[in-house]
């Protein structure tokens, strides 16, 4: 019996040895990922074919039912279990619904930080059927007025600290009926009512079913906003069936119940709620949560919970890559990473110093209908393309004119596809199996999206408004960014909502935002090319305060550049090709330039000293 199993094995590995030198040396790896994706597919046919639907909420509530005592998340030094993560979620659907009247289908907005409230307050909302309009907490002013009103909020949800960029809007939310609630005991402040109290003594009892009785697999889960070319956020609407598909990305790289999740990036993005905390909910698993990224206690925070699974964003693995060296940097359990945006240099150093993690980048927006995973161990790809991802997301590589940022057309006004190793822009093929929902109350900015006769007259196409390369071993590149929108410190940032905020400033008259790339960085910083008011000189003071008074700290140009005239193209659209080309280096350029320096907090004059010592990671940025 032992000389034939012996034999059998032996076998085994030479059937395996000779299907790698026929189809490849990842085909083991092909293997395993397709056939986790097949049955992810169908859970979720089965999910959506159930009456009634079968939600993520549901699978929580079943979790809750079979490891009831189950750590949920841990938060500076508490830890909440499924049962009571359950618990609490009712009683905030109970003290809504009895003080804010809500029912199925009303939109709550939550204006919270990375907190376990922020969890049970998306379950409570669940269980009255309610969507969950996550805001971006940095956000003030006509931004956060903006991001309200276009999904059509009926309550906003706050704590103590975001109280004050609430009461700067407060008029206008209390001119349109909306009801503020703080998560406090009290608050003497007229139109924002106390929630804490009326949550803590509200029923822990379970709430109907039929409280969500018409919600569906196409039903609106969520807002999520992501920035783009309008320069104002857009609301992204995310379904239940988007919410499943997000969620199911631990399951299909290998996440299993047993790991232990770390979760350390904001909770109203898609990365930290739907890969994060949704997809931790989907394996029934523990998580932990922090408010914030910490690069000094990331690891502590992972040797001392046993993390095995943790999320990054390029910015974050150079953070962690770039404090002191420690004996103890690979004494840890971390055996998955999952993120995206990883350059390639600060990969390979994570993994150096860090140790076998297998890092899985990602590829995908949020309102998007297509994305990749690097299911293998291979440095800096973000996918792997297949047989049965192409079938199931139909998706091609167009030429794309960059200088005039339009797709290339033939002759019969049809696109032109990449060849393989060329650079082009990701576009997916909209269908039932892969859909673009598009953006609430934003009609124009979701037609922007679609791309008609892309291959053949007639079809219809989501524009990533992504450049991305795929080669011959089908392994898939991220390139670039296009359109009026770039990247910085894991944040989109919208040129036009920075170029309106400058044109506030009392000296500038246009202003051309852009991003430019800086080296031992991951994204662009930002920059703008302005014009002066006639008779003006450029007030440091003034456009500081502006920048600082109304956008996030990733959103401020760092680099300001005086011209006389700002170059545009016939149809008037700033050009910003050279500029970009260009940078900020002061030796190559005759125009003024100035630095944000938010020590002495104003714009400065930029030297080349300064320049070399940016270039050298002297000064932070």
């Amino acid at each position: 019996m032992y000389m034939w199993l012996t034999a059998l094995a032996g076998l085994a590995i030479l059937s395996l040895s000779f299907l790698k030198t026929y189809f490849g040396p990842y085909f083991a790896q092909d293997c395993a990922f397709i056939w986790r994706s097949l049955k992810l597919g169908i859970r979720l046919t089965k999910y959506k074919k159930s009456k009634p639907f079968y939600s993520l909420l549901d699978h929580f509530l079943d979790g809750a039912k079979r490891h009831p005592d189950k750590v949920f998340v841990h938060f500076e030094g508490h830890q909440y279990s499924y049962a009571e993560v359950d618990k609490q979620s009712s009683k905030v659907a109970r003290a809504l619904q009895a003080e804010a009247k809500l029912k199925e289908g009303d939109t709550v907005a939550l204006f919270l930080p990375n907190e376990p409230v922020y969890m049970w307050t998306f379950l409570g909302l669940a269980k009255l059927g309610c969507p969950a309009a996550l805001l971006n907490f940095n956000i003030r002013s006509k931004s956060l007025l903006h991001c309200f009103s276009c999904c059509g909020a009926k309550v906003l949800m706050l704590i103590v600290e975001q109280q004050d960029a609430v009461e700067e809007v407060l008029p206008t939310l209390t001119e349109q009926g909306i009801s503020v609630y703080i998560l406090s005991d009290s608050c003497r402040v007229p139109g924002i009512e106390p929630l804490a109290g009326k949550i803590s003594n509200a029923s822990d009892e379970p709430l109907s079913k039929e409280l969500r009785a018409n919600v569906t697999v196409r039903s609106t889960a969520l807002y999520i906003y992501t920035s783009g070319t309008t320069g104002l956020p857009k609301a992204a609407v995310v379904t239940h069936e988007r919410v499943w598909a997000a969620c199911f990305i631990q399951a299909a790289v290998g996440v299993t119940a047993d790991d232990i999740f770390y979760i350390n990036l904001p909770l109203y993005h898609s990365a930290g709620f739907l890969i994060g905390m949704a997809g931790g909910i989907e394996r029934g698993m523990t998580m932990v949560l922090r408010r914030k990224f910490s690069a000094s206690q990331f690891w502590n925070d992972c040797r001392k919970y046993n993390v095995t699974v943790m999320q990054y964003i390029g910015e974050t693995l150079r953070y962690l890559c770039n404090t002191p060296k420690r004996d103890e940097d690979r004494q840890h359990r971390v055996r998955f990473a999952i993120g995206n945006g990883a350059r390639t240099d600060i990969w390979t150093e994570f993994l150096n110093r860090f140790g076998d993690i297998h890092v899985r980048e990602l590829y995908g927006a949020t309102e998007g209908n297509i994305g990749f995973i690097n299911y293998t161990n291979k440095v800096g790809v973000v996918g792997r393309i297949n047989y049965l991802h192409k079938f199931f997301f139909p998706h091609t590589l167009i030429k794309f004119d960059i200088e005039k940022e339009e797709p290339v057309r033939n002759s019969d006004g049809l696109c032109i596809e990449a060849s393989r190793g060329e650079t082009g822009l990701l576009v997916g093929k909209i269908t039932k199996r892969s859909p673009f929902v598009g953006y609430a109350a934003n009609k124009t900015q979701t037609d922007k999206k679609r791309l008609h006769d892309v291959l053949k007259k007639g079809d219809l196409y989501f524009n990533t408004g992504d450049l991305l390369q795929i080669d011959s071993e089908n392994f898939v590149y991220f390139m670039d960014r296009v359109g009026d929108t770039f990247r910085w410190k894991g944040e989109n940032v919208a040129t036009s909502e920075v170029g309106d905020i400058l044109t506030t400033a009392n000296s500038i008259l246009e202003a051309n935002v852009y991003g430019v790339k800086v080296e031992g960085h991951e994204g662009r910083i930002g920059m703008a090319a302005v014009t002066l008011k006639e008779g003006e000189d450029f007030d440091c003071a003034d456009a500081y305060k502006q920048v600082v008074t109304y956008l996030p700290a990733y959103a401020r140009p760092r680099f300001i550049r005086l011209q006389p005239c700002l170059e545009v193209t016939g149809t008037f659209k700033m050009k910003k090709v050279k500029l970009v080309e260009e940078g900020f280096n002061p030796v190559n350029i005759s125009d003024r330039l100035y630095f944000l320096d938010t020590e002495k907090k104003t714009y400065i004059p930029l030297t080349e000293e300064m320049y070399n010592a940016i270039m050298s990671l002297e000064i932070k940025l």
